[in-house]
């Protein structure tokens, strides 16, 4: 018999012999169900739009579901009135309002519908799941409504009688609107998104509040959110690079409306110290318009290349600190002859295509003006005090990690860091290396150091100083590169100056082989298991494909952000995992006046039905059985009394 002292705890949520009883038929029950539908997403930044609608969309899952029940009576203008009703329903009903034909016809029908919708995306569901799900205030009616059998003629009077009183009493705005985001919320069981919420697009604040209203969320973080992070933890570098990658493209409203960043100082030191130089080589790519902070393309050319300099800076500051980095040859500021208007890269002398460096002292590069200090303190307490931004790197330390093992499938967002001999590379730190799970586990514990340490503790500023590393670092999991040229693409004109070699991962991976040797050093089995990753867009026009190495690799950026469809072809991908295969939902780019359903293809079918005694949640839930089974056990025994009133 187990440990007393364990069942008298669980015995408190089951004080009698018959409900301990009672809860395992209820699991063992549970455990016979087909698993839920799990969501890969990767690679949004901040495409809040766009990520959104497949979201609520579930990659046009939804859109399937309609086709299968009403295929056949329906036509399909109404599949796709009914479709965006079930997306975005306080919007519907609003502009049915206007229109006029928000009769109590139309909601009888609708409500119809999207009860016929609602019984086929819970029918794999236990009862009981489903009405937790249900707000409260309709549970009762919604229940009862799922369950009707149109067969039953001493029942029919009592279901129109729902209806009616939902309609009578004008309830059915509150209703729709509820059933609506139930058929959401039971499309998608688990949503894992593979890294990189945050650049680039317009507003990543909007996507990390929509994910913190999900119910079942997991996140690997990928590199932008590892800046985003360290920025919050007051890192300098970081913080120069979140601004400068908002600004480069034009996410003014991110930082300003969004996270109420203050920005104003950069834009007036910008603006005094840069006043004669035209910044041609900073100008902002304008992919969205700002709505709330718009600011002057030539102002914010300027505001780009003050902020470069500035992380060129303490990027050095960084480097020299920390000789074990081995990125020395990195600090490109102190490389360039002043005199000359050359830089030395890697040994080779290259002219430099702009030499107005007003705020660098050529005996020493790396010295901060009074001025840039006083900005970057300023930048640094706005970035420390912003409420709403700490809100959602909590968030992103709660629900996130390096890397996630999930129902045979290993989930991360850049690369394991490996030789050209294929081997896992080590990484060195205080003496002891790291490789493989290792090494992710080292940086799962330093990436919360970082953040959580107090700021009197000594090791603070060292994994503070890592989360830079880890944005831009060679043998940095998230980044997968040898080097970040940006330096090289703003100053030097010669394109093979700024060539970033990836990581031999990338070439490796797509063996069977190497896979299964990933998979091995994290526990996994090599049959039936997948690598999902995001980070490298997959370039579908070049003829490129998501699934590799035998369908054990998949790569799901395929370019949700704007920056990457030129060359992608597509916007993005969605991997669809349920009890029956996996799917591939393949984004179109997304257009809020067009029906842009994506393309769904079965990628995989699994060999038997996956039930949830076959996932990770049902091996929990074998081992809660267990312990019930001890606990009724000791009732029987006498060992533990129960609490009968």
């Amino acid at each position: 018999m187990r440990d007393l002292a364990y069942l008298k705890l669980m015995s408190r949520e089951y004080p009698t012999l018959e409900s301990a009883s009672s809860e395992i038929v209820n699991l063992m029950a549970i455990c016979g169900l087909p698993k839920g539908t799990e969501y890969f997403f990767s690679d949004l930044h901040g495409e809040y739009e766009a990520f959104i609608h497949l979201l609520r969309s579930s990659s046009g899952i939804i859109r399937e579901k309609i086709k299968e029940t009403f295929g056949h009576i329906i036509s399909e203008e109404d599949e796709i009135q009914l479709a965006n009703l079930i997306y975005y329903p306080d919007r519907q009903i609003a502009k049915l309002k206007q229109e006029q034909n928000y009769t109590e016809d139309w909601q009888r029908i609708a409500l119809y519908r999207l009860v016929q919708i609602c019984k086929e995306v819970s029918s794999k569901y236990s009862r009981s799941k489903v009405r937790k799900k249900m707000p409260p205030e309709f549970a009762y009616a919604i229940d009862e409504l799922l369950h009707v059998d149109y067969n039953d003629d001493n029942k029919k009077v009592y279901y129109s009688e729902i209806i009616r009183s939902i309609i009578d009493t004008q309830m059915a705005d509150s209703f729709i609107i509820a059933l609506c985001r139930l058929i959401q919320n039971l499309t998608i069981d688990n949503l894992h998104i593979i890294g990189d919420i945050f650049d680039r697009g317009p507003r990543a604040d909007i996507i990390m509040e929509e994910l913190m209203q999900f119910h079942d969320v997991d996140i690997q973080w990928g590199n932008h959110d590892i800046s985003w992070m360290g920025a919050s933890t007051g890192n300098p570098a970081c913080i120069c690079n979140v601004l400068r990658i908002a600004i480069s493209y034009n996410g003014f409203d991110v930082l300003e409306d969004g996270y109420g960043i203050n920005i104003r100082p950069l834009s007036m030191f910008a603006a005094k110290v840069y006043s004669d130089d035209p910044c041609e080589r900073f100008m902002p790519r304008i992919l969205d318009q700002n709505i709330y902070d718009a600011v002057d393309p030539g102002l914010a050319a300027k505001m780009h290349k003050a902020i470069a300099v500035i992380q060129f800076k303490v990027e050095g500051q960084i480097i020299r600190r920390h000789p074990e980095y081995e990125m020395d040859s990195r600090i490109l500021l102190t490389a360039i002859d002043y005199q000359r208007g050359t830089v030395v890269i890697e040994g080779k002398e290259y002219p430099m295509m702009d030499m107005e460096f007003p705020t660098i002292d050529p005996s020493d590069p790396l010295k901060l003006s009074e001025e840039e200090e006083e900005l970057l303190h300023t930048l640094t307490l706005s970035f420390c005090h912003s409420a709403l931004l700490h809100k959602h790197i909590k968030f992103l330390y709660s629900n996130g990690s390096m890397y996630k093992c999930c129902n045979s499938n290993l989930l991360y967002h850049g690369c394991i860091p490996m030789k050209e001999d294929g081997s896992f590379d080590e990484m060195a730190v205080n003496g002891k290396a790291y490789k493989g799970r290792a090494l992710m586990d080292f940086i799962d514990k330093q990436v919360k150091k970082a953040y959580f340490l107090p700021d009197q503790d000594p090791e603070k500023e060292a994994s503070r100083d890592f989360m830079w590393y880890l944005w831009s670092g060679a043998k940095s999991p998230v980044f997968g590169k040898d080097k970040m040229t940006i330096f090289e693409h703003y100053f030097v004109e010669d394109k093979e100056a700024s060539r970033e070699r990836m990581n031999p991962y990338y070439k490796l991976s797509v063996q069977e082989k190497y896979c299964d040797m990933i998979l091995e050093e994290f526990g996994l089995t090599t049959t039936g298991s997948h690598i999902i990753n995001g980070h490298v867009p997959v370039k579908i026009k070049d003829g490129e494909t998501p699934i590799k190495a035998g369908g054990k690799l998949f790569i799901i950026d395929g370019g949700l952000s704007k920056a990457y469809q030129g060359k992608t072809g597509i916007a993005g991908y969605t991997l669809i995992f349920n009890s029956r295969h996996l799917a591939l939902a393949e984004h179109k780019p997304f257009d809020p006046k067009k029906e842009s359903t994506p393309k769904v293809s079965i990628v995989e079918k699994m060999r038997k039905r996956i039930m949830v005694a076959d996932t990770d949640d049902g091996k929990e839930l074998a081992r809660r059985i267990e312990d019930l089974k001890e606990l009724v056990a000791a009732y029987r025994k006498g060992a533990l009394k129960e609490r009968i009133r």
